[in-house]
């Protein structure tokens, strides 16, 4: 086991990887506003994340991204929807900040564990 294997750690390592798939995704989607059939896709955030927690966090992450239903659809069959994109980007990044100060309060608890209750 390694000093890292804890499971707040395994835990954020894995909603990292996850916020970062699902931005992917996001731009994907920006991307493809404008072309014609593109069907907006997602990943189910919060069942992927409960997957890996439940999976002991051995098993690979492997988000299955999914089509959206329920947008409204333009002529050409394009279902992007700016607006749900745009804020989709923004609810992303902001969980991605909170998981990396999460990250970082740990690693700091750590360094004053190892310095004799002083931290940085």
């Amino acid at each position: 086991m390694s000093l890292f294997d804890i499971p707040d750690l395994l835990f954020l390592e894995r909603y990292l990887d996850l916020t970062s798939y699902r931005q992917t995704l996001v731009a994907a989607n920006l991307a493809n506003v404008d072309t014609p059939g593109y069907r907006t896709r997602d990943v189910p955030f919060r069942a992927t994340l409960q997957w890996a927690s439940f999976s002991g966090f051995e098993a690979p992450l492997s988000p299955m991204p999914q089509p959206v239903y329920g947008l409204t659809e333009r002529p050409d069959g394009n279902n992007v929807s700016l607006d749900r994109e745009g804020l989709l980007l923004a609810q992303t990044q902001l969980q991605y900040k909170t998981a990396i100060e999460f990250i970082r309060s740990d690693f700091r608890t750590l360094h004053g564990a190892i310095n004799d209750g002083v931290e940085s």
